[in-house]
């Protein structure tokens, strides 16, 4: 396998193809807007990136973006799109995430040659497969730890989002474990504060979830967020793991790749990855980086679930969208013997028992988490009623 890092980006820009690519190879490697002392042509040879291949698509006669420049003196501007490869030696930075960041997803989208840039997806040799840690329990790992062998983990996330007390929490943790749910995750929006402090949160919840499994063998899967400084998420992670709790959850745009890593290096529990920020990477088709680049930067640190929207979602995503981001995370990244790096993908925003089906028709797995807020804690029959009608939906979907 090759030594090398590849990206394929989808540009736009008033200049031509070949010399708007060379200007990103460059300034993403050993060059910089002119020629300097030092970079001679052995240095360039070794350490400069290479464009590797341009498929021209279409034309349009106006920027997608503000702020692009234009060729002196070429006449009225036309703007090119194109799909780029490019590549960069290993040696530039080690396999190091951030710096792979800084390579891949850094000062090129401010490049004026670009009226358009986005990052569509990118293939990491082996020394990332190697030096980095990975997904720790994935699909299999949660399976065995949630006791669910077979369909989906329906699971839910605590609403209100915040304002609940600790017991308040863990009263509605009773009714959703006690109605048969697999797995519960905090939201986004709940981590330590005053009103729900974490410590208590935990002890609240788990002893109720510690209680429900003495008396019936199942431990419902409960993802607590730990987010926020490395070392308060490391003490968060092992107060749930001293608890009984079997899962902890971050949100990755909040605490970085470095942060993500370090977690993973001192976990014990499975890593939930809330994508919460994500539309600023991709909602605009000009600007930005496509699911299936930005969840391999999370999967090598080491995340074991992590968020795909859902089917007629309550957001801007297209469900061919979703569909192909679940698809990717259980896609191994890496070929041949070793770990691939796989995860498990989380359904959810606005699902309920009548997206099942579909879900499954498209994906073609049940290797997910499907999780419903609304569409169980508002069932109209009440909350056992929400997770039973969403667990009969899934066995139908899967008995055809």
């Amino acid at each position: 396998m090759s030594n090398r890092i590849y990206a394929r980006y989808w540009i736009e820009t008033a200049f031509p193809l070949e010399q708007a690519a060379a200007v990103l190879a460059g300034e993403q490697s050993s060059g910089t807007f002119v020629r300097v002392p030092g970079e001679t042509d052995e240095l360039r040879a070794r350490s400069g990136a290479r464009v590797e291949e341009i498929a021209e698509l279409d034309t349009v006669m106006s920027p997608s973006l503000p702020g692009a420049g234009v060729p002196k003196g070429a006449g009225p501007a036309v703007y090119r799109r194109a799909h780029l490869r490019v590549s960069w030696p290993i040696e530039n930075m080690g396999p190091s995430l951030p710096n792979l960041m800084a390579t891949v997803a850094g000062n090129l989208f401010e490049l004026k040659q670009f009226s358009g840039l986005k990052l569509l997806d990118m293939e990491l040799p082996e020394d990332f497969r190697r030096a980095c840690p990975g997904p720790q329990f994935a699909v299999a790992g949660t399976r065995r730890l949630s006791g669910v062998a077979r369909l989906p983990l329906i699971g839910t996330i605590i609403k209100p989002s915040v304002g609940m007390s600790p017991e308040e929490t863990a009263a509605m943790v009773k009714q959703l474990a006690e109605g048969g749910i697999d797995f519960i995750k905090d939201d986004e929006l709940q981590a330590d504060g005053p009103h729900c402090p974490f410590a208590g949160r935990v002890a609240a919840v788990m002893r109720v979830l510690n209680a429900h499994a003495d008396r019936t063998g199942k431990k419902v899967m409960f993802a607590f967020n730990v987010s926020g400084e490395t070392h308060e998420m490391k003490q968060r992670h092992d107060l749930v793991l001293a608890a009984g709790g079997t899962c902890v959850m971050v949100s990755v745009n909040g605490v970085g790749l470095a942060g993500v890593a370090d977690l993973r290096r001192h976990a014990q529990l499975p890593i939930h990855a809330h994508r919460n920020g994500w539309g600023m990477f991709d909602r605009s088709p000009h600007l930005g980086m496509s699911y299936l680049a930005y969840q391999k930067f999370w999967r090598v640190a080491g995340v074991d679930h992590m968020h795909v929207n859902g089917l007629r979602n309550k957001f801007c995503e297209a469900d061919e969208s979703v569909i192909a981001s679940a698809r990717e995370c259980l896609r191994p990244m890496f070929a041949g013997p070793g770990p691939g790096f796989t995860i498990m993908p989380v359904f959810s925003s606005g699902q309920t028992a009548a997206q099942a089906a579909d879900t499954f028709r498209m994906l073609g797995s049940t290797d997910l988490i499907f999780a419903c807020g609304g569409g169980i804690v508002a069932h109209p029959g009440g909350i056992a009623a929400g997770v039973g009608a969403v667990r009969d939906a899934w066995q139908a979907a899967v008995e055809g």
